[in-house]
């Protein structure tokens, strides 16, 4: 049903004049299966809003709906539900003459795919863009989770556990990465004519507001990792804890996607050991941290967190990072990626506030943060001064070495060659033969002190 479509850099068919459509789906499990929540945001390129529908979907009478524990959805819930056929008519009269959004296209083309062939609906292609293979080509980050792409690239919603909420963050991060970082197609994208379907009743969810997350969910973010089932137990921790019923559920899920237990058993072991090495890189163990992830460990049945203990230390490093420009979004991926805790907003435990040109100079959480005792940054001077990077004069230092070092070896070999000169005319060298020595060994001996001599202040 989605077919991705090639991206460029500077140089393609741009945006601008097109709408996207970002559609995200709940399911009954990893594989392909059943939808039973569907959801679609349609905007234009400048990301102003177009539309939306959000509804649940009944998979058939009896069927199970999968993991509650991820997408809190009931079977009681989905007994009044519409069936995927009501609900195709007005999901393609809104991604009419618009290029199709997911995250993961191909999972959520395969959902789509399954419930399409159950009706014997032949659809042509929609073209479509995968924000997380666009994620990838521009910014770098442990893991391409939505959650973690939208913070990093500024996304102020977080995605919950409906699918309307993933797929209004997806509308804003195709937005973003189109319009900030100058995406374009490589070949102008076709929108196809649609078939018509008779619209049917949708039942959206009431859509509650997504929990704020505990450190285990952020600490997920600086993971590196590309594993549908770990996306699966990063979602249930969220909330800081896990049960045997959740473990026996995903344990059921993992078992029907087909997943070796070997492949499971080894997941826990990545997911606690990472876990534990962000809780202990900071230098503070706080008791909540020490006791949240050895219940999880233990939940889980691995032991690499049963020695844990709470260590006291200084304020952990914790950066909030504003502005809408492509080195904000850097600098956020970049304190992913050092296992640095990026923060969602301005509170007591912010040691550091970055800002760039986008911010102004009036915004109120900057005299907010001195006030709170935070550093307040520059993007520019951030990397240097969270020391992700060394400071300007040492990484010249640092280069200068090895060419100071060159320079003296250089030195080194025209004394030689100028020795070499020398003992030669006393024992009859020719003439043409000793000048074109003695022209190498002074080249040799200016350049090695060219080299060799530091630059002038």
């Amino acid at each position: 049903m989605i077919e991705s479509l090639a991206l460029l850099g500077a140089g393609g068919h741009p945006a601008p004049g097109l709408d996207f459509t970002a559609v995200d789906i709940r399911t009954t499990g990893l594989r392909p299966g059943r939808v039973v929540e569907l959801a679609a945001v349609r905007v234009h390129a400048d990301g102003s809003f177009a539309g939306e529908l959000a509804t649940l979907v009944n998979p058939g009478p009896g069927v199970p709906p999968g993991p509650a524990l991820v997408h809190g959805i009931t079977r009681g819930e989905l007994d009044d539900a519409p069936a995927f056929g009501e609900v195709l008519g007005p999901l393609l009269d809104l991604c009419a003459g618009s290029v199709v959004v997911a995250h993961d296209p191909a999972f959520a083309g395969a959902f789509l795919d399954r419930e399409l062939g159950l009706l014997g609906v032949r659809l042509p292609a929609l073209p479509g863009v995968s924000t997380l293979a666009a994620a990838q080509s521009v910014v770098r980050l442990p893991n391409y989770r939505l959650a973690t792409v939208a913070h990093a690239l500024g996304v102020p919603t977080r995605p919950g556990q409906s699918a309307l909420s993933g797929a209004r963050t997806v509308a804003q991060l195709v937005t973003g990465l189109f319009g900030r970082y100058g995406l374009t197609f490589a070949a102008p994208p076709v929108l196809p004519a649609l078939p018509r379907f008779d619209g049917g009743r949708l039942l959206p969810r009431a859509e509650a507001l997504p929990a704020e997350p505990g450190w285990m969910a952020e600490a997920v973010e600086r993971i590196a990792a590309d594993d549908a089932y770990l996306d699966l137990l990063a979602d249930v921790l969220a909330d800081q804890r896990l049960t045997h019923e959740e473990v026996a559920a995903l344990a059921a899920l993992a078992s029907e996607a087909g997943l070796p237990e070997a492949h499971v058993r080894s997941t826990h072991e990545q997911l606690v050991t990472a876990l534990r090495e962000i809780a202990e890189r900071d230098g503070v163990v706080t008791a909540a941290e020490a006791r949240e992830l050895r219940q999880v460990a233990t939940a889980l049945g691995v032991g690499a967190a049963g020695d844990l203990r709470p260590a006291a230390g200084g304020k952990p490093t914790r950066v909030l990072v504003l502005g809408t420009t492509v080195e904000a979004d850097r600098l956020r991926a970049r304190v992913l990626a050092e296992g640095v805790q990026l923060a969602k907003k301005l509170t007591g435990s912010v040691t550091h506030l970055v800002t760039d040109p986008s911010v102004p100079a009036n915004e109120p959480r900057l005299a907010r943060a001195t006030e709170l005792g935070a550093a307040v940054l520059d993007v520019r001077v951030a990397p240097v001064a969270l020391g992700f990077e060394p400071p300007p004069a040492a990484r010249a230092a640092s280069s200068a070495t090895p060419k100071r070092l060159g320079g003296r070896i250089l030195m080194g070999v025209g004394l030689l060659l100028m020795f070499v000169v020398v003992v030669g005319m006393f024992g009859g060298t020719p003439l043409a033969g000793g000048i074109f020595l003695g022209a190498l060994g002074v080249g040799a001996l200016l350049g090695g002190w060219w080299l060799a001599e530091p630059a002038p202040r």
